[in-house]
Formats: structure tokens, C-alpha cells, sequence
């Protein structure tokens, strides 16, 4: 079994920054994609920004040039720096990965979802 804790949500003010981070646990051989998600209240998931094991990012066009991702692949850990933060990011943030990893004695590839975070931006 494999789990996904995300941790550094919060409260910031507009502007302000914060740094999310997911850590990937269990008998894990490989981590092949990792991302964040974020669901705000009446809305639909969304993935915000996503990485592969060789280091290829992607952002959607609303957090471009203002979050980062990166990860430690010795850590098995993800992260999310988020700078000059808008109310618009308020949500709830979620970590999946797409892991390879043993299942007992099977070796299995399948996603895996963190419990989330949330992300409060407001003043």
C-alpha cells in the first residue's frame, strides 16, 4: 500500500506565497507522475500543475509564471510553491501520483490521491 500526506496549507493574505508539500510512503519502486489538484466549492477539479519522474512540467494557464513544482525523487516528495496568490486560488489542494509500487508481493502501477489541503487566500 502507498499513501500520499499532503502538508502547508493555510491562510495568506493576497500577494503572500505558500509551499505545499505531498510525501509519498510505502513500498514504492518508482514514481512515474506526480501533480496537484485543487476543487473549489461548486467547481470542478482542476489540475494545476503536474511533473514527470524526468523533470517535464506543465501548468494551467491560470498559475503560470506565478507556482512552481519540483520534486525530490530520493524523498518520494512533491511541492507546490505558490507565489503572489489571489483569492481565485482559495481551494481545496490535492496531491495524486501515479506510482509504482508492491501491492503484498504483486508490483502494480496505479494513481493514488493525498486527502487535500486547503488553501485559503483572503484578507
Amino acid at each position: 500500500q502507498v499513501q500520499l500526506v499532503e502538508s502547508g496549507g493555510g491562510l495568506v493574505q493576497p500577494g503572500g506565497s505558500l509551499r505545499l508539500s505531498c510525501a509519498a510512503s510505502g513500498s514504492i519502486l518508482s514514481i512515474y507522475h506526480m501533480g496537484w489538484y485543487r476543487q473549489a466549492p461548486g467547481k470542478q477539479r482542476e489540475l494545476v500543475a503536474s511533473i514527470i519522474s524526468g523533470g517535464s512540467t506543465n501548468y494551467s494557464d491560470s498559475v503560470k509564471g506565478r507556482f512552481t513544482i519540483s520534486r525530490d525523487n530520493a524523498k518520494n516528495t512533491v511541492y507546490l510553491q505558490m507565489n503572489s496568490l489571489n483569492p481565485q486560488d482559495t481551494s481545496v489542494y490535492s496531491c495524486h501520483a501515479v506510482l509504482h509500487y508492491f501491492h503484498g508481493t504483486s508490483p502494480v502501477v496505479e494513481g493514488s490521491w493525498g486527502q487535500g489541503t486547503q488553501v485559503t487566500v483572503s484578507s
